[in-house]
């Protein structure tokens, strides 16, 4: 399902196959359900968070949310979708959402979930299957009857659109395997951004990456056939209010080298990319947006495998910034690349805010579950602008975890600076992310912020608003964080958001 449209007419003027209905908190008598209240109670519906009930006979799909916020409006916008997929059912209609009159979020979310809730990856499926929605039409009528505000309603579904575009764009990198999408790949797919001109594009090579002194992110892709790239991509208003850096892990493939990973484990490495197709979608929203934030995007894209070139434990490396690392694992292999990509980075642009995304560690799966991204830094600002972007904005879920100086003891290494890996099982998750901090300088010591997106970038079931496989995590969260500071706001709602 790829079309939404919003007009200014009532249901009964639109023209669609189906209707489909959200039932608030199992109210049964409210607005559109009431007629068909005693029929659902007697098929068994009881309107449960993301429960569906099709009455073909009426030519409506029921689906249920717990409450008229957001995060469970988007939620059971994209099921709803999804339970059509499989119909003969063409085009559809829906009155639109509102929890306050002067607050434009929840229709927001509407939106983004119906095109959320649509996305297919069947590039390799010899036969496509044409059946479901292909376009849903938003009315003028609203859930609470409350007056609408049209131009605010169709800036938000623009933005709804636009957000939800990226991250299916972000999506189908991600789902791409590994053949077919390496680091001459990755940036092929940046420079086919930057064609139009409002964004710059530059890509560094083996040669280039030599002579930056990159050697923790050349060694990890030394035993590969396919050569790293570093790519920096740019958008850059005239005025900016900030300037802000998002850096990507950009994995193409990850064996784990000469630690090698139980094969099972190898299954949907394609996944390790997913901060960087996070970095891409970004990028092509900013396109759209016009935002007043100068934004500049970068992404090491490399492949880890083994050969007679991998790099090895008991390797001792020197990044860019001078700092010695000694390898006790090369399934470790993210953060070296980060580690170098990152000094880049702080090199080329003074930013006022600093974030990476990476799909960095199992022990955050572990310690958060799949569907919930960890944050951590040096200082309170940028982390608590993720935590909002995620939790409040995007509806995506987003922890923090804290950096302490004994677990910083655990990276300490008898004969380099740092190791990659802490000596300890325990707290993965926050080591990796204050090995990280090792590579962040004095200047943006306090302006930056990791996430370890690992658990919600890949889940191999539906959930929420996210398909089976790649989940597009972190562009939604970065594109409201941007939209954030753009209007200038603190942690607090806005009525347009």
């Amino acid at each position: 399902m790829k079309k939404i449209e919003f007009e200014e007419k009532l249901l009964s003027e639109i023209e669609a196959d189906i209707e489909i209905v959200i039932v608030i908190n199992k109210n049964f008598d409210q607005r559109f359900t009431d007629a068909n209240k005693d029929l659902l109670l007697k098929i068994g519906f009881k309107g449960e968070q993301d429960e569906v009930a099709l009455l073909p006979e009426k030519n409506k799909l029921f689906v249920g949310a717990s409450s008229i916020e957001a995060k469970d409006i988007r939620s059971a916008s994209a099921v709803a979708v999804r339970a059509l997929q499989n119909t003969e059912y063409k085009t559809a209609k829906m009155a639109i959402y509102l929890n306050h009159p002067d607050c434009t979020s929840v229709v927001r979310a509407q939106a983004e979930g119906l095109l959320l809730g649509g996305y297919k990856f069947d590039k390799y499926k010899s036969k496509k299957s044409k059946s479901g929605l292909k376009s849903v039409t938003l009315s003028i009528e609203e859930y609470n009857g409350y007056e609408v505000n049209i131009p605010a309603i169709s800036r938000a579904i623009k933005k709804a659109k636009i957000s939800a575009e990226a991250t299916n764009f972000t999506r189908d990198i991600v789902n791409t395997p590994p053949d077919d999408v390496y680091p001459k790949i990755m940036a092929k797919i940046a420079k086919d951004l930057a064609k139009d001109g409002k964004l710059e594009c530059k890509v560094l090579g083996e040669k280039e990456l030599k002579k930056e002194g990159m050697n923790a992110l050349l060694a990890v892709a030394r035993a590969s056939r396919h050569k790293p790239k570093l790519i920096h991509l740019s958008y850059k208003p005239k005025n900016p209010k900030a300037v802000v850096s998002i850096i990507g892990k950009g994995l193409t493939y990850d064996s784990g080298g000469l630690s090698l990973k139980p094969s099972d484990f190898m299954v949907t490495m394609k996944l390790d990319k997913s901060g960087a197709s996070a970095v891409f979608g970004v990028m092509k929203a900013l396109k759209e947006l016009n935002l007043n934030i100068e934004v500049h995007g970068f992404v090491g894209a490399v492949e880890n495998m083994i050969g007679g070139d991998a790099y090895k434990p008991d390797d001792v490396l020197k990044a860019k910034n001078g700092k010695t690392i000694e390898v006790r694992n090369t399934d470790a292999e993210g953060r070296l690349v980060l580690a170098d990509v990152l000094c880049y980075a702080q090199e080329q642009v003074k930013a006022d805010y600093i974030f990476d995304l990476a799909t960095l560690t199992g022990a955050c799966v572990v310690g958060l579950g799949q569907y919930t991204s960890g944050v951590m830094g040096n200082s309170d600002d940028p982390v608590n602008r993720v935590l909002y972007a995620g939790n409040i904005l995007s509806g995506e879920m987003v922890t923090k975890l804290d950096f302490n100086r004994f677990l910083r003891k655990t990276l300490e290494s008898k004969i380099a600076d740092i190791c990659n890996i802490s000596n300890s099982r325990y707290g993965g998750a926050i080591t990796a992310g204050m090995f990280l901090s090792e590579f962040i300088d004095e200047h943006h010591k306090d302006k930056w912020a990791h996430i370890d997106i690992a658990g919600p970038a890949f889940v191999e079931h539906e959930w929420g608003e996210n398909p089976s496989g790649a989940s597009g995590a972190g562009v939604r969260m970065m594109i409201r964080l941007l939209e954030k500071l753009d209007r200038g706001e603190e942690h607090k709602t806005s009525n347009d958001e």
